[in-house]
């Protein structure tokens, strides 16, 4: 199972671009936008990884770091928009593992993510965590493979695999689906959407038979699932 990523982040353009990021690089991004939800979701499900944000509505990021250590002894990297050095040594001697000043990279934060895991991991398999990742996002070859096979994907097959990885288990309707994929989506018909999710199951079932990748909700849309 590819590593489970907690994002506690109230902006949702930051946590959209953060949450693809690391889907397109193999990890699990879970998003919490409060500090309560973030506390919650960890009782629920430990994480390998927090990613924190220090300004968030209902609790400073540095009193959130204090209680995550009650329930969880996940690695956790600061996110801030104050770059001032007070508050990265606060960070850093509270016990945080990074720190990473706003605006920023989302491939520099992935490599930060990579990088802090490595060093919590040292001496475990260095292979294993990328056998279980289920897929792999060339963005420049537009090309997606699953569990190590390419798939052959049409361009509208590729968006739509593409946006899935980058929010596991986010119900995406069809309607969203058209707008977000499509170059003309008032053109073109929810059946349409339909067709495309049905071949591209096809091409996932043909690597992995016994695994359903895409799940269907009934009124509401289709999810990539995130239990892998």
């Amino acid at each position: 199972m590819p590593p489970r990523i907690l994002l506690v982040e109230d902006e949702a353009a930051i946590a959209d671009t953060v949450a693809y990021a690391l889907g397109s690089d193999g990890f699990l991004p879970v998003w919490c936008a409060t500090g309560a939800a973030a506390l919650q979701a960890l009782r629920q499900e430990p994480a390998d990884l927090v990613i924190l944000d220090v300004g968030l509505p209902d609790i400073n990021g540095f009193e959130l770091f204090r209680r995550l250590a009650d329930v969880s002894s996940a690695p956790v990297i600061f996110l801030t928009a104050r770059s001032d050095e007070i508050d990265r040594v606060v960070g850093l001697e509270l016990g945080a593992d990074d720190y990473v000043a706003k605006p920023f990279s989302p491939r520099e934060l992935t490599a930060r993510v990579r990088s802090v895991l490595r060093r919590v991991n040292r001496g475990a398999a260095p292979t294993a965590a990328v056998e279980a990742v289920p897929f792999a996002v060339d963005e420049e070859k537009m090309r997606v493979a699953y569990f190590g096979q390419p798939l052959e994907l049409s361009r509208y097959e590729y968006r739509l695999l593409k946006l899935f990885i980058g929010r596991p288990g986010r119900v995406f309707s069809r309607d969203e689906l058209l707008e977000r994929v499509w170059d003309e989506p008032d053109a073109s018909f929810d059946r349409t959407v339909d067709a495309h999710i049905k071949t591209l199951r096809a091409k996932l079932k043909a690597v992995r038979p016994e695994l359903d990748a895409i799940k269907t909700l009934r009124g509401s849309g289709y999810a990539l699932r995130d239990d892998w």
